[in-house]
């Protein structure tokens, strides 16, 4: 009789869930290219390479929020606060480049700080306490900026600038978050401890560790790269638009619930989400080539979050089968 050990299992489960999703993903692919003459070209891919590198860094907070058995929907805010503060510090404040995105660095992190410290010093559900700082996030922008877009130029122009290929800065950043962050989560002992948190809270508290400090830092980590995404589309503009991130917290938890991460908590992969991060990027430019209206986007976009809530709910119960089996 053949035994698997559970690092075994582990591996095996990890490859399954990154061919099925490398199968959708080609499948996406496969489809728009047969609707579409324009699909299967260099341009298309290019294109959607350098619309995802925002959204791919907040897919890698959000991962990690989610493993804790958090989430946080105040990421496109915190997005548009850290583009103000760039744009008052360059444009008003006289600030050189450097020191203006250290301060949009810094405001982010603070946001995400101050909504893990509340929501873990006095045990608010962080669903509410995120909400409150969107409010909170978005509001300042407006007030930064005076409820107008700041163009700043071509001095923050360079994230977005062509590299190789057609490729920007900002991509290669965000494949190298990518790298990191999955490093993080499976080689680290904090890593260990969020997928600890999120299986189980308790039985972390029984075997001496503080959970606290760990989510304080999670909710904190995406704070700081809500600003660097927010940095990324200031680049793109080179101008900072208060509206910017509006409704961008649903598309980071989209990308990364179809990647596989549990919505529980307790289970998710970096590499994953970068998955559904694609199949979200692709599933749109795909519709806007073959002519899809605004509406159908985001009917076919719905369904495709409720099949994928649906995929998590399945593993879960096939998981609580084989425990209790």
């Amino acid at each position: 009789m053949t035994t698997h050990t559970p690092s075994r299992r582990w591996y095996t489960g990890v490859a399954g869930t990154y061919i099925g999703l490398a199968i959708a993903l080609l499948a996406m692919v496969l489809f728009f290219g047969s609707m579409s003459e324009y699909f299967l070209s260099a341009n298309t891919f290019i294109t959607i390479a350098n619309d995802i590198p925002a959204l791919t860094v907040l897919a890698v907070g959000m991962t990690y929020v989610l493993i804790i058995a958090g989430i946080d929907l105040s990421v496109g805010s915190v997005m548009a606060l850290s583009s103000a503060l760039c744009s008052l510090a360059m444009l008003r404040w006289g600030w050189g480049l450097a020191p203006a995105l250290l301060l949009g660095l810094v405001s982010g992190a603070a946001c995400g700080f101050l909504t893990g410290f509340v929501s873990v010093q006095w045990q608010l559900p962080s669903f509410i306490v995120s909400l409150g700082m969107l409010e909170i996030a978005r509001g300042a922008a407006y007030v930064v900026t005076d409820s107008r877009t700041q163009y700043i130029g071509s001095d923050v122009d360079w994230l977005s600038s062509n590299l190789i290929g057609g490729i920007s800065p900002a991509f290669v950043i965000a494949l190298a978050v990518i790298v990191i962050g999955q490093l993080v989560l499976t080689r680290s002992v904090f890593g260990r401890y969020m997928i600890g948190i999120g299986t189980n809270e308790e039985a972390m508290r029984l075997a001496g560790v503080d959970p606290r400090p760990i989510k304080v830092a999670v909710f904190t980590l995406i704070g700081l790269l809500a600003s660097v995404a927010g940095l990324m589309q200031t680049s793109r503009l080179e101008a900072a638009d208060p509206n910017t991130g509006i409704g961008m917290e649903l598309q980071v938890i989209a990308a990364v619930v179809i990647g596989g991460t549990s919505l529980m908590g307790g289970r998710g992969s970096v590499i994953s989400t970068f998955f559904g991060v694609l199949i979200i990027a692709v599933l749109e430019a795909g519709m806007a080539q073959i002519g899809a209206s605004d509406p159908t986007k985001r009917i076919i976009t719905g369904l495709v979050i409720i099949a994928a809530v649906m995929l998590d709910k399945y593993r879960d119960l096939r998981k609580q089968g084989r425990q209790a089996g």
